[in-house]
């Protein structure tokens, strides 16, 4: 992993630069880049894609960043820049399909409530999309059916993390006896083993609302990067896809 590749030095520039220009201008970036909820009047199709190179912080790009470059890199040496490329964009395309789906399934399940209680679907998009929301709601139905909604409808998602975990599914195929060190874990693990347990935690804070990692971490994007990770590299090594470079 000494040198550094040409799709991952391209990925760190860009992502890198949009961090610089969020630290800039900060809300506005964040408007016009991250992924939201389709309902939602911030909303455009672009920031399918542009979302991927949106962070919240420092340490969420380093991380990110850090994944990105340590099992990243192996991969496009394998598979060259292209095919590298082709994956990335697949599994965070994947990422942003599957959260973007969960979304739906809360926004639904809150709306239909509320709507059950003599609320129109208009007067409570007007409500929500000023910022707004009545406690009331929550008599209407639980705390986190209301939460949730509110969060789908409120909340963008941002961050390279889905496409990062479809490699992190394909470096575990690929390399599955290659051993970890890991800062809160003493001893090596082997990657065949740490990743399906990570993506594991993911889902299980996914479907609880428990997060081990803390709060404000989009877990079914996560899932979904691995998900179509894990699916394309099934595909690929099915079709011998695996022994192609795409340079």
């Amino acid at each position: 992993m000494g040198r550094l590749t040409d799709a991952i030095k391209h990925l760190l520039i860009i992502n890198i630069l949009f961090f610089v220009a969020t630290s800039m201008y900060g809300d506005q970036m964040y408007q016009w880049f991250s992924l939201w909820f389709p309902k939602n009047e911030n909303f455009t199709f672009y920031q399918i894609v542009t979302h991927m190179f949106m962070h919240g912080g420092f340490m969420h790009i380093a991380f990110n960043m850090y994944a990105l470059w340590a099992f990243g890199t192996p991969l496009e040496q394998l598979w060259g820049r292209n095919k590298f490329f082709f994956f990335y964009f697949s599994a965070g395309l994947g990422s942003a399909l599957i959260h973007t789906g969960v979304n739906y399934f809360y926004f639904n399940e809150g709306m239909q409530a509320l709507v059950s209680s003599g609320m129109t679907e208009s007067n409570v998009l007007e409500i929500i999309s000023s910022g707004q929301y009545s406690p009331d709601w929550y008599n209407v139905a639980s705390k986190s059916t209301i939460d949730n909604f509110l969060s789908a409808y409120n909340t963008p998602a941002v961050g390279a993390s889905g496409a990062i975990y479809g490699i992190l599914v394909a470096f575990g195929m690929m390399f599955p006896n290659s051993e970890l060190f890991l800062m809160f874990i003493p001893v090596p693990v082997k990657a065949k083993y740490f990743i399906p347990v990570l993506i594991g935690l993911d889902l299980f804070s996914g479907v609880t609302g428990y997060s081990l990692f803390g709060q404000g971490i989009a877990h079914f994007a996560h899932i979904g990067g691995a998900l179509f990770g894990f699916l394309m590299m099934w595909y690929w090594k099915k079709n011998q896809f695996n022994n192609n470079r795409w340079d």
